[in-house]
């Protein structure tokens, strides 16, 4: 079990960073991480984990079922913030608390629904592990240290533990083997995950700053991002030479700023950057998500208010 552990107040822009070599990386794992996403790189952890989610519509039976349920293209907005909001509760809080234990709860009835492989599911597992060390070994202004990669591996071990999810690699290696592995096998064209994908990157083009820009220069600059296996899945156009080293410049630029900046002594969450737009009101836990309808077929979650939420549950502002 980790421990609630006070963040230091030194303004060091290398501080979080020595104080994971200092934490024990399995039993601290949360805290480890809560340097990582909530004070080094909150930004970049939205970024990286929505990437994580956005590779996994190149699977079909992936992205086929999430555009079958109609969510994540009728209601996109709404679904990537259900999405966020969960995995920020359980981030937030931890598994010991009781509101990371309903979130787990709430994405496990959701994904009880669907007839979902536990391979598929050990596949995205392994995306929330991979992709953010890869993003921000290229666009981060620090490298993860390694007890930070050994306490991301056991976070996410222990939330797939919670979520029933078998045969878990024990280490980074072994995550990584996995992903690319099943990627090589099964990325593939499919007209329901390009939708899928499609609606997202829409979504995408609306959060600031990216609302001032053209639609067309946000998407080119997300190709840029993206890698061929990715782009052929989704039957997008290869970016160019220019491109890629355009917007990759751009991210190197940002984090050498970010070196020089003092660190972060108050956590900032992805909640705090104003993309979850569904809930201004608040919202309660266990309204989170989609829901059985009276026929059995899934209905999207309602919007439970500040002072409103169910007995047990506290609002919390998105």
């Amino acid at each position: 079990m980790s421990r609630t552990l006070p963040f230091p107040r030194s303004r060091s822009r290398m501080v979080h960073a020595e104080r994971s070599m200092e934490l024990d990386p399995v039993r601290d794992h949360r805290e480890v991480l809560l340097g990582v996403a909530a004070h080094d790189y909150p930004w970049d952890t939205v970024q990286a984990l929505s990437f994580a989610l956005f590779r996994t519509y190149a699977v079909p039976s992936i992205g086929g079922l999430l555009d079958r349920t109609g969510e994540f293209t009728g209601r996109v907005q709404k679904r990537y913030d259900d999405t966020g909001l969960l995995l920020e509760e359980i981030q937030r809080h931890g598994l010991e608390s009781s509101r990371g234990r309903d979130a787990v709860r709430r994405i496990n009835q959701m994904h009880a629904m669907h007839d979902i492989s536990d391979a598929d599911m050990r596949y995205v597992l392994a995306t929330f592990v991979v992709v953010p060390k890869r993003w921000i070994d290229d666009h981060g202004f620090r490298p993860l240290t390694p007890h930070e990669v050994i306490a991301s591996v056991h976070y996410y071990r222990e939330l797939g533990r919670h979520m029933a999810i078998p045969d878990l690699p024990e280490d980074f290696a072994g995550f990584e083997r996995l992903l690319d592995a099943y990627e090589q096998e099964h990325f593939a064209p499919d007209p329901g995950g390009r939708r899928v994908a499609d609606a997202t990157l829409d979504l995408m083009t609306t959060f600031p700053p990216h609302h001032l820009l053209p639609r067309r220069v946000v998407r080119r600059a997300a190709y840029a991002l993206m890698d061929e296996p990715l782009l052929d899945a989704f039957g997008y156009p290869h970016p160019t030479r220019l491109e890629r080293r355009l917007v990759r410049g751009g991210l190197r630029l940002r984090a050498r700023v970010l070196a020089l900046l003092p660190a972060r002594t108050e956590p900032r969450w992805a909640s705090d950057l104003g993309w979850f737009r569904s809930y201004p009101g608040g919202y309660a836990i266990s309204a989170l998500g989609t829901f059985r309808g009276p026929t059995g077929a899934p209905r999207p979650g309602c919007p439970v208010g500040r002072g409103a939420a169910p007995e047990g549950q506290q609002p919390a502002a998105s």
